[in-house]
C-alpha cells in the first residue's frame, strides 16, 4: 500500500477529529447535558447519538456520490462538487449563525440523533469530505457493474469511509467533552475563543477552488 492509497483514509480521520473538535457539532450540547443533570454519565450517554447524527449525514453525501460515479463523468463531477463547496462555503461566511435551533435541552436519544444530523448537514461536514471521495484512487470507487448493482467491494469501502471519519469524530468529542466536563468548564469558550465556524467556512471554501483545480 502506497502513501497515495493511505492519504485519503488519512484525510478523512483528520476530519472526523476536526468535526469533534467544533464545539457546534455537539460536545457543547453534551457537555451542558451533564451538567444540567450534574452527571458525567449524561455526557457520556449523549455522545453516541450525536456520533449516530453525524455519521447519518456523512453517509448520505458518500452514497449520493456513489450514485452521481455511475452516471456522471469524473470532471463534470468534480466541477459541479468544486462549485457546490465554494458556494456553500461563501454562504457560511456570510450567515455564519445559520444552523438548527428548535430544539430544547429536553431531549430523547431520537431527538439527539435527529438534531446531530441535521446541525452536521447545516454545517456541510458531507460537502468537505468531497475532495477525499472523489481523490480517491480509481478503483476504490469505480462501480464497474453490469446493469443495478453496485459492486460489494465498493459498498464495504464507501462503509469504511464512514466508519473511520466517524470514529476520529467520536473519539475526539468525547475526549474533549470529559475533559470540559470535569476539568476546564465551559468558560473555556469565553477566555480562548476561536470561532471555528467561521475557519470551518473558509475551509470549505479552499477545498472547494482544490477539487476545482486540480
Amino acid at each position: 500500500m502506497t502513501l497515495s492509497d493511505l492519504w485519503p483514509w488519512a484525510a478523512l480521520g483528520g476530519l472526523g477529529a476536526y468535526h469533534g473538535l467544533n464545539p457546534a457539532m455537539g460536545w457543547l450540547f453534551a457537555v451542558a447535558l451533564g451538567l444540567q443533570e450534574r452527571s458525567r454519565a449524561a455526557v457520556l450517554r449523549a455522545l453516541l447519538p450525536i456520533a449516530l447524527g453525524h455519521e447519518a449525514a456523512i453517509a448520505l453525501v458518500v452514497v449520493l456520490v456513489g450514485g452521481a460515479e455511475l452516471v456522471a463523468a469524473p470532471w463534470p463531477l468534480r466541477l459541479a462538487s468544486g462549485a457546490a463547496l465554494v458556494l456553500f462555503g461563501l454562504y457560511k461566511l456570510l450567515r455564519p449563525r445559520s444552523h438548527p435551533r428548535w430544539v430544547g435541552m429536553r431531549v430523547t436519544p431520537r431527538e439527539l440523533v435527529l438534531w446531530s444530523f441535521l446541525m452536521s448537514s447545516a454545517h456541510g461536514a458531507g460537502l468537505m469530505l468531497l475532495p477525499v471521495l472523489l481523490g480517491r484512487p480509481a478503483e476504490a470507487h469505480a462501480h464497474v457493474v453490469p446493469a443495478v448493482a453496485l459492486s460489494s467491494l465498493s459498498l464495504a469501502q464507501d462503509a469504511a469511509a464512514v466508519l473511520v471519519h466517524t470514529l476520529a469524530m467520536l473519539l475526539t468529542m468525547g475526549v474533549v467533552a470529559v475533559v470540559v466536563y470535569e476539568k476546564v468548564g465551559l468558560g473555556i469558550l469565553r477566555r480562548a475563543w476561536v470561532n471555528l465556524d467561521l475557519v470551518w467556512a473558509g475551509a470549505i471554501v479552499a477545498a472547494g477552488v482544490t477539487t476545482l483545480f486540480t
